[in-house]
């Protein structure tokens, strides 16, 4: 039995990896890594087989934020020429829920730029939601930055499903992306949105001068806190930003990395975020071995490609959307 199958198989009987196994994956060679994409796959299909989740996002507030993340082409110290605007209106986020239902995207995502809402956003995005549910029947995740207890609690009674707070990057590596919060200020935000009984979505950008160490505290990082989705973003360095320039992933890489992250948490929703394009090129079809889940459609500030490719792409794979498009419901 080859050595990648046997640690797939060891994942499944419940033993977790050693740092030493985990850093085995990101460091495989690469004539290994079809095996190691075959044992990856193992494990996903005994969770999920070969169904693919999609997700549609909408950047519903641009720009204008406080905050000072390296990455981010809204933050206060980029200089990205990018789309600036207020929160949009409940009917705009609707025609946005629309869309998603019409591409077959099970789950809408309505993000907004800050650190976090104001009582007015919130009741803007409590509005569209109750409306989204009863019309389309999506599953409603939001992403407005670190909320208050009495926020979380109006988000889940508006039926809001799961709401995304990224841990982004390891403890150790934080404040060289951000200084204007703190790491344990987004493990809080996780914490309190399961408290209020909210799906938690926590997710990572790789490719911003971390090391393979720090990827795989990132890994476990969102297993210790038991995040149902993860999204797996892939540094796109924009123009103005501080990583401006940054390029430093391969796309089999991007693939080692997605394999680490369905090894440690198996169980998991691994979705493919933003930066699949531009970095996995033209080896995405391959990061549906170990991952479920994919963005259709655009990200926040940088356009995904042609939501007809994507799913051209799932089917030539043979796998399966898993929400199938209904009627609108009267």
């Amino acid at each position: 039995m080859g050595y990648w199958k046997e640690l797939a198989l060891g994942v499944l009987n419940g033993n977790e990896l050693s740092d030493a196994e985990a850093l085995s994956i990101l460091d495989c060679p690469d004539q290994e890594l079809l095996e190691l994409l075959q044992a990856a796959y193992l494990i996903r299909h005994h969770y999920y087989g070969n169904s693919v989740k999609l997700n549609m996002i909408i950047n519903t507030k641009s720009g204008l934020c406080p905050e000072n993340c390296g990455y981010c082409a809204q933050s206060s110290i980029s200089e990205a020429p990018i789309q600036k605007y207020k929160m949009m209106d409940k009917d705009t986020i609707l025609k946005g829920a629309e869309q998603a239902f019409n591409l077959n995207a099970g789950t809408y995502c309505i993000v907004a730029s800050g650190r976090g809402p104001s009582e007015k956003e919130i009741d803007t995005v409590t509005s569209a939601v109750e409306e989204i549910k009863d019309k389309y029947g999506l599953k409603v995740c939001a992403c407005l930055g670190i909320l208050k207890p009495s926020q979380a609690e109006r988000l889940k009674a508006a039926g809001v499903d799961r709401y995304n707070h990224n841990l982004n990057t390891s403890a150790n590596h934080h404040t060289a992306i951000t200084t204007s919060h703190t790491y344990e200020d987004r493990v809080n935000t996780v914490e309190l949105i399961k408290s209020s009984g909210i799906s938690p979505c926590s997710g990572v950008i790789v490719g911003m001068k971390e090391t393979k160490q720090d990827v795989v505290d990132m890994a476990r990082s969102l297993k210790a806190l038991d995040a149902d989705s993860i999204p797996v973003n892939f540094l796109h360095a924009i123009d103005g930003t501080p990583l401006e320039g940054t390029d430093e992933l391969s796309p089999r890489y991007c693939l080692k990395v997605l394999c680490l992250m369905r090894f440690i948490n198996p169980t998991k929703e691994i979705r493919i975020s933003g930066g699949r394009e531009v970095n996995l090129r033209s080896l995405q079809p391959l990061g549906l071995y170990p991952a479920n889940s994919i963005f259709v459609g655009d990200y926040l500030t940088t356009e995904g490609q042609e939501t007809t490719a994507d799913h051209r792409m799932l089917e030539d794979l043979g796998f399966e959307i898993e929400f199938a498009k209904e009627e609108i419901p009267s």
